[in-house]
């Protein structure tokens, strides 16, 4: 399993939508509204990275208020 951090920023007024909506996508662990430069933080798993790329372009980057990703993989050193 390939783990990921997905960092969101959102339009204005936007973030507690875009995460109770990413929440429901399967593979999504865990969603929250945080501050900061980011709006939203999300946790991810997937089978490969190539599963995880989709995912997040198919079906995160869709979500109606998000302005920007930034997909951080999970490594194991």
């Amino acid at each position: 399993m390939v783990q990921a951090y997905i960092l969101i920023q959102t339009e204005v007024g936007k973030a507690s939508a875009v995460a109770e909506v990413i929440s429901k996508i399967q593979g999504v662990l865990q969603a929250e509204d945080v501050t900061g430069p980011y709006d939203v933080i999300v946790r991810a798993e997937a089978g490969t990275v190539d599963e995880l790329g989709r995912m997040v372009v198919a079906k995160v980057q869709q979500v109606d208020g998000i302005t920007r990703t930034l997909t951080c993989p999970v490594v194991h050193l």
